[in-house]
């Protein structure tokens, strides 16, 4: 049995490690389909809207969501049209097939029972105060980057 000792301060390499393991889960769950992590986004995000997006503007929060370049999300995006995970509205709006739907669904719930799982070990509060903590040095850190 391994025993994991708690570090003594938040680090950029606590946090790497913690983002490197998110990803590893979500590679797993994406296993088995044709997506990247750009086009796992674009769909997740779609799913998560509950409705038909503009494609404009879907694109552009995702982009400044995750600091991708616009081409690469709509890369993406164009990559699920072709693929019939996404399509568009009579009225110029993404939205997601059935398929899309399955599959984001199926990837929701792979990633989601491990995650779960990690996130149980940790009590409510202490992850109300991670949430703060890293939504307070994101805020942050995208500040500095836009006087660079």
């Amino acid at each position: 049995m391994s025993t994991t000792t708690a570090p003594t301060t938040l680090n950029p390499s606590i946090i790497g490690r913690a983002e490197k393991h998110h990803t590893a889960v979500l590679t797993r769950a994406l296993a088995g389909t044709t997506l990247d992590e750009k086009q796992w986004i674009v769909l997740n995000q779609a799913l998560a809207a509950g409705e038909p997006v503009e494609r404009s503007a879907h694109i552009a929060r995702i982009a400044a969501m995750t600091q991708w370049a616009r081409a690469e999300v709509e890369t993406a995006a164009n990559a699920l049209l072709a693929s019939a995970l996404l399509t568009t509205t009579p009225h110029g709006l993404l939205e997601l097939t059935d398929t899309g739907k399955a599959v984001a669904s199926k990837v929701r719930a792979e990633s989601g029972a491990i995650v779960a799982a990690a996130y149980g070990a940790v009590t409510p509060e202490d992850l109300a105060t991670t949430a703060l903590v890293l939504a307070t040095i994101t805020a942050r850190m995208a500040q500095e980057l836009t006087h660079a």
